[in-house]
């Protein structure tokens, strides 16, 4: 347990508040692709871009407040800074096409899910959130190399008789991954926060790993 003077056992039970924080923005673009009926990488770039800052900050201001100077805070404020400064490449880059927002993507998501991964990976044992950091980590992982698998110049006619559909693109595609993947994050996140707010077990954080495990 924490020797600090801060209410170190109050800031452990909280951190169910960041796991929904994390949800909202990851829930609001996956509602936006489902319902948008333009797939184009403008779009893509535009609410990778959102998404990547304000979940950045969600990240930065979260773990900087919940866990205690340690290399799990570290990787998390570094996995937030890397979300921030990619979605400002993204919103600065829109207008240029799918290449680069196939490239923003794959590296985004490989770069932060490894910083995540790397963490529940080191919490294992320790901590009640490893599964959900593990989890998390590895479908952003997945994700940033199915990314790669997607052809940049693919189009596809789609025949439906008495109906005029669209092509199927790669920016098609890719723009409706992304809804998938983070609407699979959103729901995760909300369910593994409500968990952990509903665990009959108080936590707190341990003060050796900056993680947090059973009371």
């Amino acid at each position: 347990m924490s020797n600090s003077s801060a209410p170190v056992g109050t800031v452990g039970e909280r951190y169910w508040v960041l796991l929904i924080a994390r949800a909202v923005p990851a829930a609001i673009l996956a509602l936006v692709i489902t319902f948008a009926q333009d797939h184009s990488a403008s779009l893509g770039h535009i609410g990778l871009g959102l998404f990547a800052i304000v979940s950045g900050a969600v990240l930065l201001a979260g773990n900087a407040r919940m866990l205690v100077a340690s290399a799990a805070r570290t990787l998390f404020l570094a996995q937030g800074a890397v979300l921030v400064v990619g979605g400002i490449v993204s919103l600065a880059t829109v207008g240029t096409g799918l290449p680069l927002l196939l490239f923003l993507v794959s590296a985004l998501f490989a770069v932060t899910g490894v910083l995540e991964l790397i963490n529940g990976l080191r919490a294992r044992g320790t901590s009640v959130l490893a599964r959900e950091w593990i989890f998390v980590g590895g479908v952003s992982m997945l994700f940033a190399i199915a990314v790669l698998f997607i052809p940049v110049d693919y189009s596809q006619a789609i025949t439906i008789p008495d109906k005029v559909v669209p092509n199927l693109t790669a920016s098609t595609i890719l723009v409706g991954a992304l809804g998938a993947y983070t609407a699979i994050v959103a729901v995760y996140l909300v369910i593994a926060g409500l968990s952990l707010k509903w665990a009959q077990h108080p936590v707190d954080i341990d003060a050796t790993t900056g993680t947090l495990g059973k009371a």
